[in-house]
């Protein structure tokens, strides 16, 4: 049976791992094309180290119903990415979904360290990689993605544009990398809207990202382990979740009421229906501001 992207075009930018695998895979099991970039592949590592490549987020896209392709692409070289919106417009000869979740910031922040005592490099590297990437890609993938009306871009985030306001998130980089990206996807939807295409901001809740799990030393089959230490991680969310929520809004055929707006996995799967891959419906931003934020007891009940 076909699925309700079949015929459907995605670029997901970083898709090596984290939310960017979530989203290209369920994109995927929707029935779309998902072109997947990044800078580890299995013959050179990124300087994460790590083992995930984008070969594999592509063989898994592929495993899940759609079609996979790797593409390596560093988003901040311009050269790079019109040559991969080149080759897509070449293979496919239209972009339907566009996803700009490209990251590469943890190793250039630090807590809770004012901006003074910040190392400059690192601080201006993360937004390089965070913002200039972002702006580069949608430079030239938005030429090819209003070729055919009904067109989406979802600007990965880490917050709500009400969360982020209120909340000092990270430190001075960390905070202005994020509000920048809701900014983004507002500006695109002013652009993009009269053009018949659709731009909005994304923020996935808690992620049980691999970074994250190696963090806490658990798998996704154990990682309810980590509750012992990290209570509140009981709010946490698969990528599959928020990837999820991209394939839903790119299947939406009014899609367009949500133009220039800021989103969260959590609020999606109310309004959509879905679930993650336990069964669960984890609104992890209100959990936040309801009980974390607010200094109660780790207690999930109704959150989840």
């Amino acid at each position: 049976m076909p699925g309700p992207l079949d015929g459907r075009v995605a670029l997901v930018a970083g898709a090596t791992r984290g939310a960017g695998r979530g989203i290209a895979v369920e994109l995927g099991a929707a029935g779309a094309t998902v072109y997947v970039t990044g800078r580890s592949t299995r013959e050179r590592r990124s300087e994460y180290d790590r083992p995930e490549t984008i070969e594999d987020t592509a063989d898994l896209v592929t495993a899940a119903g759609g079609v996979g392709i790797a593409v390596p692409t560093d988003h901040l070289v311009p050269a790079e990415v019109e040559a991969l919106v080149s080759r897509i417009a070449d293979e496919q000869g239209r972009l339907d979904v566009l996803v700009n979740d490209v990251w590469g910031g943890e190793k250039h922040f630090e807590w809770d360290t004012p901006l003074w005592e910040t190392d400059l490099d690192q601080g201006l590297g993360l937004l390089r990689r965070a913002v200039e990437t972002h702006a580069i890609t949608s430079h030239h993938a938005l030429p090819l993605l209003l070729r055919t009306p009904g067109g989406l871009v979802v600007e990965m985030t880490d917050g709500t544009a009400e969360y982020n306001r209120d909340t000092y998130r990270v430190s001075f980089f960390y905070d202005l990398a994020k509000a920048s990206v809701l900014r983004m996807a507002f500006s695109l939807g002013h652009e993009l809207g009269p053009r018949g295409a659709t731009a909005l901001a994304l923020t996935p809740g808690w992620l049980r990202s691999e970074m994250m799990l190696d963090n806490f030393d658990v798998s996704e089959e154990n990682w309810r382990d980590a509750l012992e230490r990290v209570p509140h991680f009981a709010i946490s969310e698969t990528p599959f979740y928020v990837g999820r929520a991209v394939a839903e809004l790119a299947a939406d055929p009014d899609v367009a009421r949500w133009n220039g707006c800021s989103l969260s996995s959590g609020q999606l799967a109310q309004e959509y229906g879905f679930t993650d891959r336990d069964g669960s419906r984890p609104d992890a931003w209100r959990y936040l501001v309801e009980v974390q934020d607010a200094g109660r007891p780790a207690d999930v009940t109704g959150y989840r």
